[in-house]
């Protein structure tokens, strides 16, 4: 893919000058490069560092002190050996802080020789300039870069020295570290990106009166020559560079350790990627015509497939079958194999086994029948042996690329395929009466793509988000063709789509970067993205390669670099369900702010919305709300037992009505940018239950709270959410309200968290 990068490049003399000390280690048959090699090459791209003299040993350092004296001023000097094999000196004793005397110097190189040789490839001994700083938090830095093979290069930025990764795991999220792209257009706020590290902060900001150790556009400057390089000499050049520590000292910021990795070699990018004609995703999503290997007289996986597109109206005489043997099925024309097929498909399916499907996808490529294949079974990419069949379809795949006509596009395998409501059909292949879709066909579309690389996940959250019937659910498997960047891509376009619920398990080479790209343009147009990143841990990037034959990058790099781009990045599963929700059920209404009003009728439940408020605020109640709501407590004949103050705690006494009003009251007043209604349905005083012989409820009622919320819901432009903390029993009180569009809860703490989340997306763009 085309990258543009978000900074001027490097200037070439300086590019030329790095690029010669690489080719200089390479020649040396040497995959890291010396720290000497890497001092100079931080001195040619601008980072100070301390001044040093190299030498062969002991003796020659002895000689050279005596013939000319110390090399540097001070009182200390530090001493390290000089070795690509070791990287990390501190743990082996290759460097020592000592007295700047000779008496010292001569001892310390020699118990370095006695202990290293024959154990390193020893080049020499370097004798360093010391430079002082104080060994205080927000002196020492860290700041490096490594290729990702789904993001490309990042460059990470966060507290340095031999604390590193101690601080970095204890501080909090967002403070702990900053993580970039290059090719980011959001670096114009790369100072106060930097400033969020909670170690920047503590060396540009004053504390206690102290004057900043460092210019945070010092820090900035710095950083971008980083990003800059790593643009240009990853990943053909530099695999992985790092400077630790980077420290403060008086006013300025030096380089007293660094770390470079050369590239073996550069990763291959895929020549069928470049060329996929991302237009034919219209024939897979919105096929006219359709054809399905696999169908059996019984129930199987392409049965159950024929008939979903038969329930959903698609026209059976544009379906074919390809099947031997048999002339029709339910009323589809049936043809021997793939080549017999009439004519070009919009969309072929193959729900056959992993060992047919090559030699069904090379027919249909030969043969030039069909724009777009899904290709449900597993057991290709991700068993050994697999690779091989795979290899054969990719080479007619590539070939079919380079012709007028352009060749299908491939999505899967190991996928359940798609649900496309404007495509009317389903390749899910679940019986109705396990998910029933045909139904929810009924309501009106959502704006919403589910885009999952899992079968499964799609399926469980299509059954858990049941108030919703999306515009697109796609399962992409493998992408053994067709990658999660590219369906992102290419629906950021289609204006219906207002919120994307996407999980990943991992994506494909480079990849990242293209979801990256369309992420931007969708969150900058007001739309929404929800993500879930599985594979964080290593043994569940592990399972996640093995599943889906994909890339496992670094959680925390997917994290900060989405976050950036404005995607919301869900913690777990059951947040990226009720965010989902949310920003598909609150997308119409206007967020202003973070001033909350808050009601219950439970005083527990009051007292949680205050100790879950976030980013949020809760304003006190004034005229002329403070007196309106002093008229509905008397009207309902609560005023004695209700204070006035936020949140408002009703009790179990308030009724259905008085509910309606006193939320509509406090919805209406302008001092109230958003709201969550608590509603405790146990109490007697409201319509909770469907209506049964035992009682006199019935919550479907026009009178019942859920249908007052419900139109209140409906009439105000605020975002408001509800919360029902109860067992089972009150579940139709919940279907009944989502049913109304209103996003609704069962804990208060889980509802605030993620209300924040979405008022945060809301406010930033």
């Amino acid at each position: 893919m085309s990258l543009k990068m978000a900074r001027p490049p490097v200037d070439p003399a300086v590019l030329a000058r790095v690029r010669a000390i690489i080719q200089g280690a390479r020649s040396a048959g040497r995959d890291v490069l010396l720290e000497t090699e890497g001092m100079e090459v931080l001195k040619a791209i601008g980072i100070s560092v301390p001044d040093q003299i190299v030498v062969g040993g002991s003796k020659e350092a002895s000689a050279l002190l005596c013939e000319r004296g110390l090399p540097f001023p001070g009182e200390k000097i530090v001493v390290k050996a000089v070795s690509d094999e070791i990287l990390h000196k501190s743990e082996l004793g290759a460097v020592a802080v000592v007295s700047n005397t000779i008496d010292a110097i001569i001892p310390t190189l020699q118990d370095m020789e006695s202990r290293l040789r024959g154990e390193y490839a020893i080049a020499g001994y370097s004798l360093n300039q010391f430079i002082s700083y104080p060994a205080t938090l927000g002196s020492e830095f860290l700041i490096g870069m490594r290729w990702t093979d789904d993001f490309g290069p990042v460059v990470s930025f966060g507290p340095g020295g031999i604390y590193t990764e101690f601080l970095s795991r204890h501080f909090k999220t967002g403070s702990d570290i900053a993580i970039l792209s290059p090719y980011s257009d959001q670096l114009e706020h790369l100072e106060s990106d930097l400033n969020a590290v909670a170690v920047a902060k503590l060396a540009t900001g004053t504390l206690r009166g102290q004057r900043p150790r460092i210019s945070s556009n010092r820090l900035a400057e710095v950083t971008q020559t980083i990003l800059a390089l790593a643009a240009e000499l990853m990943p053909a050049d530099i695999l992985e560079f790092e400077v630790n520590p980077l420290v403060v000292s008086n006013q300025a910021l030096y380089a007293v350790d660094v770390l470079i990795k050369l590239a073996k070699s550069r990763p291959a990018g895929s020549d069928v990627a470049q060329l996929r004609p991302l237009a034919k995703i219209r024939n897979l999503l919105e096929p006219k015509t359709a054809a399905i290997v696999g169908v059996s007289e019984k129930l199987n996986p392409g049965r159950i497939i024929l008939e979903n597109l038969i329930c959903q109206g698609f026209d059976r005489s544009r379906i074919t079958i390809v099947k031997p043997g048999t002339d029709s099925i339910q009323g589809c024309r049936c043809v021997p194999d793939v080549s017999s097929i009439p004519e070009r498909v919009d969309l072929l399916v193959l729900a056959i086994s992993a060992a047919q499907v090559p030699a069904a996808v090379v027919q249909a490529i030969r043969s030039e029948k069909a724009e777009s294949i899904i290709i449900i079974p597993g057991g290709l990419e991700e068993k050994a042996g697999g690779n091989t069949l795979v290899a054969e379809m990719q080479a007619s795949l590539k070939q079919s690329r380079s012709t007028p006509w352009g060749g299908p596009i491939i999505n899967g395998g190991n996928c359940l395929g798609i649900l496309s409501r404007p495509g009317k059909y389903n390749t899910l292949f679940i019986p109705d009466y396990k998910l029933p879709l045909r139904d929810r066909g009924l309501l009106p579309v959502s704006p919403v793509a589910l885009v999952s690389q899992s079968g499964a996940f799609a399926i469980s959250r299509l059954s858990k988000l049941a108030a919703l019937n999306p515009k697109y659910a796609i399962t992409i498997g493998n992408q053994m063709d067709l990658t999660i960047g590219d369906f992102l891509t290419y629906l950021k376009d289609d204006p219906e789509l207002e919120v994307f619920a996407v999980y990943v398990e991992g994506f494909k080479e480079l990849d990242g970067l293209r979801f990256l790209a369309a992420a931007r343009e969708i969150t900058r147009s007001g739309r929404k993205i929800v993500l879930y990143r599985s594979g964080r841990t290593a043994e569940g990037a592990q399972a996640s390669a093995s599943h889906t034959a994909s890339i496992a990058g670094n959680y925390a790099v997917t994290r900060a670099l989405c976050e950036r781009a404005g995607v919301t990045v869900a913690e777990s599963i059951s947040d990226f369900e009720e965010l989902t929700k949310l920003f598909t059920f609150l997308r119409k209404k206007s967020v202003r702010g973070t001033r909350l009003g808050a009601v219950s009728n439970a005083g527990f439940e009051c007292v949680s919305f205050a100790d879950n408020l976030g980013s949020f605020s809760l304003p006190a109640f004034e005229e002329p709300l403070a007196g309106e709501l002093r008229a509905i407590f008397t009207q309902f004949g609560i005023s004695s037992i209700v204070d006035l103050h936020n949140p408002i705690d009703l009790t179990p006494m308030t009724n259905d009505e008085g509910y309606e009003a006193v939320v509509r009251a406090m919805l209406n007043d302008a001092s109230i940018d958003a709201a969550i209604v608590g509603c405790v349905p146990l109490t007697a005083a409201l319509a909770t239950l469907p209506s049964g012989p035992t009682h006199g409820e019935d919550l479907l009622a026009p009178t019942g709270v859920a249908a007052r919320l419900g139109r209140l819901f409906q009439s105000s432009e605020k975002p408001w959410i509800v919360v029902v903390d109860s067992g089972a029993l009150f579940d139709p009180f919940v279907t009944a309200l989502e049913a109304q569009g209103i996003p609704t809860f069962r804990a208060a703490d889980q509802a605030l968290k993620l209300f924040n989340a979405f008022c945060r997306a809301a406010l930033s763009h």
